[in-house]
């Protein structure tokens, strides 16, 4: 007897406007929902870039705060917070990657205000109901659809000056939402399809990019890839990458995108051990006989980071880490074994090709 698929999809209410110049479409889209008093929330170092975006969006901004730091940390929320309902704002506006997308999420989940969001990476969190958050050096998720944005505006030209070394270390963050989706134990017919389609785009419109920066052809891919990949991550569960990347970052402050970046080859490789029916359409996008190899090839191509070294983590640190790896693990398609992570953690630290198959403990 033929089985028949079962599955539920969770669909925000969610417009994403793509390719058009972002400011008036801010204007635009507070205007639609009768905003008027909207904070625009930015990270210190875009804090001069941040102001001349309220001004080009008008009267409808009546604060900016330059305030949101990397892994979402509790304390700048509640530093933000006070600020906001001072401002008798009625909107937020997220204007910058994944910390800014992160901390207008935190406030709108604390405020019930309407939140824009305008990415300046691929990072894709910005079409998710989900929220990462650091508290006492610890890293949790949360997930709760008053964290999904209502409007999310893709401007490639705001993104044409980011640098090549962002560009690629947050398209590959992207990339491996939709990676994992692929061996999700919640996904789906849909999800699958995103996924590759997402990965895809990705794979073929970066060299694209990092050869020519001002590409707007290859940056409107590229967030569109991220979009495809955003919405697959609000879809489904992660798994091994995203919790060790979670460990890594919020236990030992590695910066997010590049650790993505790092550990991506290695726990695909992991799980391909498992699951190598699930990832083979993965490798094929690549021209790899296997996804973990193919990503590590692809790094390599694009220059990506390779180690956890480089970006800072000791090697007396791995033991730890892969304990805290295997405390709470995220639904994964092969058993987290603390000898199997720690070869895993000392490859990705060494900057070494992942194992394969046949090399795994």
């Amino acid at each position: 007897m033929t089985q028949i698929p079962t599955f539920a999809l969770r669909l925000a209410a969610l417009r994403a406007q793509f390719g058009q110049p972002a400011a008036p479409a801010v204007a635009a889209a507070l205007q639609s929902l009768s905003l008027s008093r909207a904070v625009l929330l930015a990270t210190p170092g875009h804090a001069a870039q941040a102001q001349d975006m309220a001004a080009r969006i008008g009267a409808g901004v009546v604060a900016v705060l330059p305030m949101a730091a990397m892994h979402t940390p509790v304390e700048v929320t509640l530093a933000a917070l006070p600020l906001v309902l001072a401002a008798k704002a009625d909107a937020l506006i997220s204007f910058g990657g994944g910390s800014v997308t992160g901390l207008g999420k935190a406030l709108a989940l604390r405020t019930g205000l309407p939140h824009i969001a305008v990415p300046t990476t691929h990072a894709g969190s910005e079409v998710t109901g989900i929220l990462g958050q650091t508290e006492a050096g610890r890293k949790t998720t949360l997930t709760d659809a008053r964290l999904q944005p209502q409007v999310v505006i893709y401007d490639p030209q705001l993104i044409a000056s980011l640098p090549a070394d962002i560009t690629l270390t947050s398209a590959l963050n992207a990339l491996a939402h939709a990676v994992e989706a692929l061996y999700a134990p919640d996904r789906n017919p849909l999800t699958t399809t995103l996924a590759l389609q997402g990965a895809q785009v990705l794979i073929a419109a970066l060299p694209k990019v990092l050869e020519n920066l001002h590409n707007l052809t290859a940056r409107a891919d590229c967030q569109y890839g991220g979009f495809l990949c955003g919405l697959v991550l609000g879809q489904v569960g992660m798994g091994l990458h995203h919790k060790l990347c979670h460990t890594l970052g919020g236990s030992f402050g590695l910066p997010h995108a590049q650790t993505h970046a790092v550990i991506l080859p290695h726990a695909v490789a992991y799980n391909e051990a498992a699951v190598p029916d699930l990832l083979a359409p993965l490798a094929a996008i690549l021209g790899a006989q296997t996804a973990g190899q193919g990503l590590h090839a692809l790094a390599q191509r694009l220059n990506a980071p390779l180690s956890l070294q480089a970006l800072g983590l000791r090697e007396d640190d791995l033991d730890r880490a892969a304990d805290l790896a295997t405390q709470t693990p995220y639904p994964n398609p092969r058993p987290l074994e603390k000898p199997a992570l720690l070869a895993l953690l000392h490859a990705a630290w060494a900057g070494q090709p992942p194992q394969t198959r046949g090399s795994h403990g």
